[in-house]
């Protein structure tokens, strides 16, 4: 792959609602690969309990991002939390080592 065919990552918000050129070399477990790509449904943002497709079409998320933000996309407190967080320590692996916070809410 050449550097003309790596794609750029300067920008990807810029880029969201743009359907990319290639979604070949992109596998997603649990979908009907072949089926998605021919007609791919792809969002581009979401905020509350919705998210927006690359077309500007509202969603409503009805799994709350499979059970992962059950007070909704982007509230601002969870978003000021995560960026505290990842200014400190945004990941440290669990092999030989850890944090004490995961020991305290476990």
């Amino acid at each position: 792959m050449s550097a003309a065919d790596t794609p750029s990552l300067a920008d990807p918000l810029a880029r969201a609602t743009e359907t990319p050129e290639r979604t070949d070399a992109f596998w997603m477990p649990f979908t009907a690969n072949r089926q998605f790509k021919k007609t791919p449904r792809l969002l581009a943002s979401a905020e509350g309990m919705y998210y927006r497709s690359t077309d500007g079409r509202e969603i409503l998320d009805g799994t709350a991002g499979l059970w992962c933000v059950n007070a909704g996309h982007g509230h601002p407190h969870i978003v000021q939390a995560i960026q505290k967080q990842a200014a400190t320590l945004d990941f440290a692996p669990t092999f030989q080592m850890g944090h004490p916070l995961p020991f305290e809410l476990a």
